[in-house]
């Protein structure tokens, strides 16, 4: 039963990810390198020479965004109707709104 609820939890966790990334932004600077951020997710930004890179780079920094807001307790932005919460005994749950 504790497999399961944690295969949910990253299952849950993977597609808030994918939310975000899908409202991404890019922008080749002056200098040619690519510039991408997520609206709504302070702090999280990459910068790098090509567009894949940046974009990896981008969900690297998503990712350890939202584990060090959960392990803070900070309240996550609501992506595309999708809300990721966690209750007090520390388990994810995902809501669509």
């Amino acid at each position: 039963m504790v497999r399961g609820r944690k295969i949910e939890a990253v299952r849950m966790l993977t597609r808030y990810i994918q939310a975000a990334m899908r409202d991404a932004k890019y922008e080749m600077l002056d200098d040619k390198t690519f510039y991408g951020s997520i609206s709504g997710f302070e702090g999280v930004w990459a910068n790098e020479s090509t567009l894949e890179a940046c974009r990896q780079e981008l969900q690297d920094v998503l990712e350890d965004w939202i584990l060090l807001g959960v392990s803070l307790n900070h309240e996550l932005p609501i992506v595309n109707g999708i809300e990721l919460k966690y209750s007090e005994d520390r388990s994810l749950t995902l809501a669509a709104r």
